[in-house]
């Protein structure tokens, strides 16, 4: 069972990965665009797509790319279920109502428009002239790019996204410095969250859209992505360290509802993390939990170890003052693990702020 559509915007981008490189339909999309003919395919609700439609032969088979490159042979549209996973109609006429409006000047194109709109549906048309592939998805109109393009467009989104991840990790570097040497602003803390939410916009509507219409095509650039990211999702614990009176996943979606200029405000990110209208972000001192100062020693302790060490001491800066005999205290902290707690905080003290932070 497919998960209910919210939106035009939601429902065109499923759209798209389904026949994104790498799925059945996509191979069939291939089989046909080789051949140089020309396709209607129709995903929806069979009964509402039967009432528009008429004529035809009634299969209910299995969706195989081959079988569907064979149906398409025919000059009638397929429909097939929701899921694309079931073909129930062949050479079918539409019968859109002519008053819809269409910019489309083909009549293949233009009845796919006017049908997908009036069943509130995805079309996915197929040019035989062209030779090219065009979802209409409700009222929602896409052209298909080849992989090359998507390629090109993907290596650009990265660049940008590079950047921004770049500026997240000089803020976290800064931050880190602040919180180990116990002099932590809230506009510290409100850097990192801005930085951060601002790769992460990158990364959600220009990224991730190209990675998604890419499907098998883009497994080598997903895992660069994976990797680039991590700053980005190292500095959630900024959030858990710093949020007050509230679950760090509520302020998450909270700054996703924030305009572009709305997240440039400190002050807008700081009533988030509950400090209220009248907090001032570069004169409040603030010591964080813990979280992500203890999350970045080496051989990464297990959560539950970390949120006990937080627990027992309440911030950083009575975990950095804990002897070892105070950590062995703590639950599920031995004689080693305390001293690699120790030692990793003394590493990390001396590479922050002795040497000075890079």
């Amino acid at each position: 069972m497919s998960k209910p559509i919210v939106n035009e915007d939601e429902a065109l981008q499923r759209a798209i990965r389904m026949i994104a490189p790498g799925t059945a339909l996509r191979e069939a999309i291939s089989m046909i665009l080789q051949a140089g003919t020309g396709a209607v395919i129709c995903l929806g609700d069979v009964n509402r797509l039967a009432r528009l439609s008429e004529g035809g032969v009634e299969l209910n088979a299995e969706m195989r790319p081959q079988l569907l490159y064979e149906l398409c042979k025919m000059d009638g549209a397929i429909i097939l279920n929701e899921e694309g996973t079931r073909i129930r109609y062949a050479n079918r006429f539409l019968k859109p109502n002519t008053r819809i409006p269409s910019d489309e000047t083909g009549t293949r194109h233009r009845v796919s428009q006017r049908f997908a709109a009036q069943a509130k549906c995805t079309v996915i048309t197929v040019s035989q002239r062209r030779a090219s592939v065009t979802i209409y998805c409700h009222g929602r109109k896409y052209a298909v790019r080849t992989v090359q393009a998507l390629v090109n467009k993907v290596t650009q989104a990265m660049h940008t996204l590079e950047r921004y991840i770049h500026a997240l990790q000089n803020e976290l570097g800064e931050l880190t410095m602040r919180e180990l040497a116990g002099w932590s602003t809230l506009t510290d803390a409100c850097r990192v969250i801005q930085r951060r939410e601002m790769a992460e916009r990158i990364y959600r509507r220009e990224v991730l859209p190209l990675i998604d219409e890419l499907g098998d095509e883009g497994r080598m650039i997903r895992l660069q992505i994976i990797e680039m990211r991590k700053p980005a999702e190292d500095a959630v614990l900024v959030v858990r360290d710093y949020v007050k009176d509230r679950p760090e996943e509520q302020a998450i979606e909270r700054l996703k509802t924030l305009s572009e200029s709305e997240v440039l405000g400190q002050g807008n990110i700081a009533q988030i993390l509950g400090y209220g209208s009248t907090a001032r972000p570069t004169e409040t001192l603030v010591i964080p939990r813990g979280y992500r100062i203890l999350s970045m020693l080496g051989g990464r302790f297990p959560d539950a170890v970390i949120r006990n060490l937080v627990e027992r001491f309440g911030n950083l800066q009575e975990i950095l003052r804990a002897s070892k005999e105070h950590l062995v205290q703590v639950e599920g902290v031995g004689d080693v693990m305390a001293e690699r707690i120790l030692s990793g905080l003394d590493l990390l003290k001396k590479q922050y702020l002795m040497e000075g932070h890079r």
